[in-house]
C-alpha cells in the first residue's frame, strides 16, 4: 500500500480517526493536508507527520461553509499541485434522546456531516476530474445503517447521507476513474464518543470505568476501535490494491452489525 507522491487531504484531522488516518496515510507514504476547524489541533497533527519526515499543509477549515471549503482546496493546491485522496472525515454529535434532539442539533450536525461531506467531496471531485482519477472516502458509521447505540436519530440520518450520496457518487464519478467509497466505524475511542459514554455514565449513575466495561462486552469481539483500525481500511481504500472498489460502505466495528 505505497501512497508515495500522493496528496491527501483530510478534514478533521486535528484528533481521533482523522489524525490517526492522516498520520497513517503519510506512513504510506503521501503528502497530507491536514484540515480541521481548530488550527491548533490541524497543526499539532501536521508536527507529528513532519516528523516522520513526510510533507504536510496545516489549514484551519469550516467544512460547513463552502466558502471555507473552496480556500481550503485552493490552498492544498497551492501547496501541492494536485489531491488525490479525499477523506471527508469532519463531523459532530451529541448524546440524546430522539425527544430531546432540538432543531439547532439538526442544523449543525448535518451543517457537517451531510452538507460539509458532499460539498467537499463536489469540491475536490472537480479537481479530480481534472487529473481523470482519484479516491474518495468517505467517514460515515454503523449509526447509518441502524445501529441502536447511535448518539441521536439527527447523526444517524446524517451518517444514512453520508452512504447514500457515495453510492451516487460511485456511480456518477466512476466514468472519471474516481472511486468513492465509506467507512463505518463502530464504536471508536475518541475525544467526542468519551465525551458521550460520560453522559451515558451519568445518565445510568455508573463510574466512566464500569461504562467502558460495557461498551467493549457488547462488542462480539469484545473491544472497541482504536482511530488506527479506521485509519487502516482508510489506506487500503487509497491503495493500488482498491483500484475496483467503489460505492461501497465497510463497517469496521468488531462485529455488532452484520451488513
Amino acid at each position: 500500500m505505497n501512497l508515495t507522491n500522493k496528496v491527501a487531504l483530510v478534514t478533521g484531522a486535528g484528533q481521533g480517526i482523522g489524525r490517526a488516518a492522516a498520520i497513517a496515510l503519510a506512513e504510506a507514504g503521501a503528502h497530507v493536508v491536514v484540515a480541521d476547524i481548530a488550527g491548533q489541533h490541524a497543526h499539532a497533527t501536521t508536527e507529528a507527520i513532519t516528523s516522520r519526515q513526510r510533507r504536510a499543509l496545516a489549514v484551519q477549515a469550516d467544512v460547513g461553509d463552502l466558502q471555507e471549503i473552496d480556500r481550503m482546496v485552493r490552498e492544498a493546491l497551492a501547496a501541492f499541485g494536485q489531491i488525490d485522496i479525499l477523506v471527508n472525515n469532519a463531523g459532530v454529535t451529541r448524546r440524546a434522546d430522539i425527544m430531546d434532539v432540538t432543531e439547532q442539533d439538526w442544523d449543525r450536525i448535518h451543517r457537517v456531516n451531510a452538507k460539509g461531506v458532499f460539498f467537499c467531496l463536489q469540491r475536490v471531485a472537480r479537481e479530480m476530474i481534472v487529473r481523470k482519477g482519484g479516491r474518495i472516502i468517505n467517514i460515515a458509521s454503523i449509526a447509518g445503517k441502524g445501529y441502536v447505540g447511535a448518539s441521536n436519530a439527527a447523526y444517524a440520518a446524517s451518517k444514512g447521507a453520508v452512504i447514500s450520496m457515495t453510492k451516487l457518487a460511485a456511480l456518477q464519478l466512476a466514468k472519471h476513474d474516481i472511486t468513492v467509497n465509506s467507512v463505518c466505524p463502530g464504536v471508536t475511542r475518541t475525544a467526542l464518543s468519551d465525551a458521550n459514554l460520560s453522559v451515558r455514565a451519568q445518565q445510568e449513575g455508573v463510574s466512566i470505568e464500569e461504562m467502558e466495561r460495557r461498551r467493549a462486552a457488547f462488542v462480539p469481539l469484545n473491544r472497541v476501535n482504536d482511530p488506527e483500525d479506521i485509519a487502516a481500511m482508510v489506506v487500503f481504500l487509497a491503495s493500488a490494491g482498491a483500484r475496483n472498489i467503489t460505492g461501497q460502505s465497510f463497517n469496521v466495528d468488531g462485529g455488532l452489525i452484520l451488513d
